[in-house]
C-alpha cells in the first residue's frame, strides 16, 4: 500500500474529519457527521482507495 495522499491533502482531510466528528459530538449536526471518520482515516494512513481507479496521487515527486 503506497502513500497517495500528499501533505496539503492530508491536512485538509484530518481537519475536515475532526471538524465533522466534533460537530456531531457537540450536537451541532446529526449522526451523519460520523462520516468524518473516512477523511480522518485516509489522512492518517496517507492512503485513499478512491484514488486508485483514477490513478490520482497528490504526493510530491520522489527524488
Amino acid at each position: 500500500m503506497n502513500a497517495n495522499v500528499g501533505s496539503v491533502d492530508r491536512t485538509v482531510r484530518i481537519v475536515a474529519g475532526l471538524g465533522l466528528i466534533g460537530a456531531t459530538l457537540t450536537g451541532v449536526i446529526g449522526v451523519w457527521g460520523f462520516v468524518g471518520i473516512v477523511p480522518l482515516a485516509t489522512g492518517l494512513f496517507r492512503f485513499c482507495p478512491a484514488y486508485l481507479p483514477f490513478g490520482l496521487n497528490t504526493c510530491g515527486t520522489k527524488k
